[in-house]
């Protein structure tokens, strides 16, 4: 077992590049879509993973890694079943945030916004471009249900695959999209020292200003 002393001298130099501001974007959508497209072009992988915070209406919060499947000026999109722990979460109480984290690159991008659930037709349309085993997975899995084993899931797989397996797949009325729609979003780059770089875009009137933090 790792001491709490040992655990005291775990730490890294970072020396990567910095972040001034007046080499970020004026948005931060465009700011993200370059480091976005840097982590892709280096290969990282699992470039899009995400950890996803979410809260009861009690406050009760819960955390997860959810996959990225498309961003612009509107926000940054994910699908999940909504009958979720995140999905039931998401609806009761839309407040949400996001947290990118890119170790090769020393960089994390931190988002905080309101949830909105795409629409039907949207949901539909990124459900049929999927893999097939993609598609009878979500039929599968009542997703954050318990079950009683194993088997139990992979039988419901294969019965799906045999009643499918002629026809089309349908998107499962309880799975879909859900728009973090951004109003804070926060660039951390990582310095020697730890005098670490932070710049966060708050949103205010529809326009975004742009700060630095203190690390």
């Amino acid at each position: 077992m790792i001491n709490k002393e040992h655990l005291g001298k775990l730490r890294r130099e970072y020396q990567q590049k910095g972040l001034i501001e007046t080499d970020a974007a004026d948005d931060p959508i465009n700011q993200f879509s370059l480091w976005f497209n840097e982590s892709l072009e280096l290969g990282l992988l699992d470039a899009n993973a995400m950890s996803l915070a979410t809260s009861t209406p009690e406050g009760k919060p819960s955390n997860r890694i959810v996959l990225l499947k498309g961003f612009d000026e509107k926000g940054f999109i994910f699908y999940t079943n909504y009958n979720s722990r995140k999905g039931i979460d998401l609806i009761s109480n839309p407040f949400a945030s996001l947290l990118f984290y890119w170790e090769e690159l020393s960089r994390q991008v931190r988002i905080e916004g309101k949830a909105e659930r795409l629409s039907s037709a949207d949901s539909a349309e990124y459900f049929n471009s999927r893999p097939v085993e993609s598609k009878l997975g979500a039929w599968a899995s009542e997703q954050s249900s318990v079950i009683k084993n194993r088997e139990e899931l992979e039988k419901r797989y294969e019965e799906l695959e045999k009643l499918y397996a002629e026809q089309s797949i349908p998107k499962p009325e309880h799975w879909g999209g859900f728009r973090i729609i951004p109003e804070i979003v926060e660039f951390w780059q990582g310095r020697p020292n730890r005098l670490h770089d932070r710049i966060v875009f708050y949103k205010k009137d529809n326009i975004w200003e742009k700060k630095r933090l203190a690390p």
